[in-house]
C-alpha cells in the first residue's frame, strides 16, 4: 500500500482536500500541482514579456477556478491526461484551493493593471511575485494563500465539517 507523509498530507488538506486515502493521494496529489504550475509558467512569460494581453486572458481561468470545484485547466487531467496514465479523477476543490484562485485572480488583475498603466516596476515586482507564490504549491504542495484561508476561517474539516 501506497503511503503519504504527514507533511503532505496536512498541506492538501489545507487546501480542502479532505478525507482521501494515501492511496489516492499518492495518485492524484502530484497532479494537484497542475493548475498551479500552469499558472505559475503563464505568469512568469507573460511577466518577462509585459504582456498585459497574456495576463486578461489568464485571469478568467483563474476566476472560474475561484466560482467552481474545478480549475479549467483540470480539464485537461481530468478529461484527457488521467485516462493516458490511468489515473483517478481530481476531487472536486473546497473553499481553500477556491480562495486561492481569488486571491490570484486579484493578483493577476493588479499586476497586468500595473503594465497597462506603465508601472513596469510594479508589474515586475508582482508578476514575479505571483510566479512564486504559484511555484510553492506546484513544488511543496503548500499553498500560500490556503493556509491564510486557513487562519482567517478555521481550518478545513472533515465529517460534517468540510469546507
Amino acid at each position: 500500500m501506497k503511503t503519504v507523509s504527514d507533511t503532505t498530507r496536512r498541506r492538501i488538506e489545507a487546501q480542502g482536500y479532505l478525507g482521501l486515502s494515501d492511496e489516492m493521494l499518492c495518485e492524484v496529489g502530484p497532479w494537484l500541482r497542475f493548475a498551479p504550475g500552469i499558472c505559475m509558467v503563464w505568469v512568469g512569460v507573460a511577466t518577462y514579456l509585459g504582456s498585459v494581453t497574456a495576463l486578461w486572458v489568464l485571469m478568467p481561468f483563474a476566476a472560474l477556478g475561484a466560482l467552481f470545484r474545478g480549475h479549467p485547466f483540470e480539464v485537461l487531467y481530468n478529461h484527457g491526461i488521467r485516462h493516458v496514465i490511468g489515473t483517478a479523477h481530481l476531487p472536486p476543490a473546497n473553499a481553500p484551493r477556491r480562495f486561492a484562485c481569488a486571491v490570484a485572480t486579484s493578483w493577476i488583475a493588479a499586476t497586468a493593471w500595473a503594465f497597462h498603466s506603465d508601472a513596469a516596476t510594479l508589474g515586475a515586482v508582482l508578476g514575479w511575485s505571483l510566479a512564486v507564490a504559484a511555484a510553492v504549491p506546484t513544488f511543496t504542495d503548500f499553498c500560500i494563500p490556503s493556509f491564510f484561508y486557513g487562519l482567517m476561517f478555521g481550518k478545513p474539516r472533515a465529517a460534517g465539517g468540510e469546507v
